[in-house]
Order: C-alpha cells, then structure tokens, then sequence
C-alpha cells in the first residue's frame, strides 16, 4: 500500500509459487496483469518486464505503483484450493479480508477494483453491495467508496490482452489516474 494511495486492487489468490516470476501480487508471467499495466501506463506490454530474466522489474513497478497511487491486496486472508490448479472456480474463500480495516489505512482511497469475478462477489458481500458488470462499477449505500469489476487478467480469461486494457484503462480515466 503505497502511501496517497487513491484506489485499491483486489484480486484472488496467486497460483503455486513454481509459477512464479517474482514474489509480488500477479507473479505469474503469463498472467496480463503487469503487461496491461506496462501497456496503459507506459504504453509498451513489456515494459514491467525482464524477457533476459524472464522475470518481473519489481523495483520498476513499485515505482509505478506508488506514483499513481495504487494499492494491491487479495481479497482473502485464508483460501482453499478444491484442484490443484489456480482456478478461482474451485477456490474457497474461508476467511475473507477485512475490507473496512485495510480501507481505514488508506484516507485517499475511494475506489475498489477487482480483477475477476470471484474478487468482485467477496467484495460485493463484505460492502452489501450488488455485483457490478464487467468494466462497470456500483457505490457503497452512503457513497463514499465506487467499487469496479474489472475483467480476469488470467489468461484463461477469453479477452484479449488490448481489451483487458481497455476496460481498465477507461477506469483509470474515470478516476483520474491517466
């Protein structure tokens, strides 16, 4: 959680660590999150990323993160995995993130973004709010937090990699970032 941070980003739980490029959120290098972020921030899809090294520049997108003011977080604190594969279809949120004590860490903060499905109804059920559209958002009751659902950044998400970016990318627009 950078501090300012303006927005904050849920998802699910990470595949197993052998899939991993980096011990960061979306670490596995065949999911679109960081080269959409490359692409709409830096307008290149590699630019978050070390083809050499086959792996993530950390230092560079915490860099990012921090200058736009972007927070990341899983919207559980404990799961469990049904298969043993990353698919959020058999993963079982048993203890999900106390949504209410991240935010009061974060005063700027007035937006949720879920990547997914799956994050969008565990957040859906801690705010007692409806599950938004894909790339729409809803408000809270009292309208102090928009809560967006944004499309999978997995690849097993059917979209290509320039949509994703798209219906992010308008987000970030509605919000100020771009």
């Amino acid at each position: 959680m950078p501090e300012g941070a303006k927005v904050l980003i849920m998802g699910t739980f990470p595949p197993q660590p052998k899939r991993w490029a980096m011990n960061f959120y979306y670490p596995n290098r065949t999911n679109d999150f960081w080269p959409m972020m490359g692409l709409i921030f830096l307008g290149e899809r590699d630019a978050l990323y070390d083809r050499q090294a086959r792996c993530f520049r950390l230092d560079d997108i915490k860099r990012l993160l921090a200058e736009k003011g972007i927070a990341l977080n899983d919207t559980a604190r404990k799961v469990r995995r049904l298969k043993d594969n990353a698919s959020d279809k058999f993963l079982d949120i048993v203890e999900p993130v106390p949504l209410s004590d991240l935010l009061s860490q974060m005063p700027l903060c007035h937006t949720v973004v879920t990547t997914g499905e799956k994050a969008a109804g565990v957040v859906a059920d801690l705010t007692g709010t409806p599950l938004p559209r894909m790339g729409e958002m809803v408000t809270t009751a009292d309208g102090s937090l928009e809560i967006w659902r944004m499309p999978s950044t997995s690849r097993a998400y059917p979209l290509a990699l320039e949509k994703k970016a798209a219906y992010y990318a308008e987000m970030f627009r509605h919000i100020g970032l771009i």
